[in-house]
């Protein structure tokens, strides 16, 4: 058994709006070269993703849904056509290939899941996936389909597998948490800066589930302007106590990496140490409750040059046990994607310290957050209180 594979191919470049959107696919390719650069992925490790089926994909979507996206994809296209399903939008524009190129990214996840789940690596990792916010018959905020939805609802038919999927992006897991509001074996968590700021606007406390699913959707909306150290201890507190509690059979975890203070689309202020501790939680939880079974996917990060790739190296290398490394980063990488990058590139695997001006407000954001997680665990730490005295 492999310890871990990387699913990639060039195709997963081809999921690309245009060249001025925001999400950009070349952070793929910035990461798997600088992962190579410190030796640290091989070829023997890379597994080349496959194309979802539209089986597959009626799993979590509506089959007039998957036809219009296949519609959309010819290159004559009439784009206001399509706006009632979330494509053709601003945010969402329409680009020829389109539904190979998603089908493409649900198929990269899927293929992680059955080499986990079959036995053949213990961990694997599709940096492509992650585009959380498709939902069953609709596009948003970047995606089309939802690879980790069909990915957990593929995991309990073939697999019979009980799945936590925790959350790390910037904005909300709602498509996610919506796919599995009322189904008691699937728990969503989402880490995400409050929706008064930021899209998509929901992920409040209040939304637990509902029906047999209630009690297993967990959100801890944090403030605008939150650090490392408050972020980390919402992180390590509420990912354990749930783990404990919910005891599933693996787990699936979303990396986006725009909780970063340089994210030209967000408001946090984490930094390269939030990206380091991220991925050791959820691998050592996975071989504490789940025999090790966790596979990890991409997802937000918009500062493609700065960010993404030292992010995203980290959860590759936590998965293979490799040390984090410290120090300069490759000059080879550097001068190679410097004369291109429109930013001067961070020379380190660290951020510079200070990264930023002291925030005015740390202690009173830092509070906020504080007992907005007391309040997002309650009724959970009430119920194991009850379980222990019973």
């Amino acid at each position: 058994m492999k310890n871990a594979v990387f699913v990639f191919s060039e195709n997963q470049l081809g999921y690309k709006f245009s060249d001025t959107h925001p999400f950009n696919q070349k952070r793929l390719t910035l990461t798997v070269d600088l992962l190579k650069e410190v030796n640290a992925l091989s070829l023997s490790e890379i597994v080349s993703p496959r194309i979802a089926t539209d089986e597959e994909l009626l799993l979590v979507h509506d089959a007039n849904y998957i036809e219009m996206v296949k519609e959309a994809s010819k290159i004559d296209a009439d784009s206001t056509k399509y706006e009632s399903y979330g494509i053709g939008t601003e945010d969402t524009p329409i680009f020829p290939d389109m539904h190979e190129a998603s089908a493409s990214l649900v198929g990269g996840t899927l293929t992680a899941v059955d080499y986990v789940m079959e036995g053949k690596s213990t961990h694997a990792v599709n940096l492509g996936g992650g585009l959380h916010h498709g939902f069953k018959g609709r596009a948003s905020g970047f995606c089309i389909y939802n690879d980790s939805s069909v990915a957990i609802k593929y995991m309990q038919e073939k697999y019979n597998a009980r799945v936590l999927y925790i959350d790390t992006d910037a904005h909300h897991g709602d498509g996610v948490q919506w796919s599995f509001y009322d189904d008691p074996n699937v728990c969503t968590i989402s880490i995400h800066e409050t929706g008064r700021y930021l899209f998509p606007g929901t992920g409040n406390i209040t939304e637990r589930g509902t029906g047999e699913g209630y009690g297993t959707s967990f959100n801890f909306p944090i403030d605008a302007f939150t650090e490392d150290e408050s972020f980390l201890d919402i992180y390590r507190t509420s990912f354990r106590e749930i783990v404990e509690a919910f005891k599933p059979d693996v787990i699936l975890s979303q990396n986006g990496a725009d909780a970063h203070y340089f994210d030209p689309l967000t408001h946090l202020y984490g930094t390269m140490n939030i990206y380091r501790e991220i991925p050791k939680l959820a691998h050592a939880l996975a071989h504490e409750f789940c025999d090790g079974k966790w596979i990890a996917v991409g997802g937000g990060g918009y500062d493609i040059w700065r960010v993404v790739p030292r992010a995203w190296s980290y959860v590759w290398m936590e998965m293979n046990d490799i040390p984090l490394p410290e120090g300069e980063l490759p000059k080879s990488w550097l001068d190679r994607w410097s004369k291109e990058a429109p930013v001067p590139l961070i020379p380190t695997w660290q951020d510079p310290n200070p990264l930023y001006e002291p925030i005015p407000r740390k202690e009173e954001i830092t509070e906020k957050n504080k007992h907005m997680l007391e309040k997002a665990l309650y009724q959970l730490r009430n119920q194991q209180a009850f379980k222990k005295h019973q």
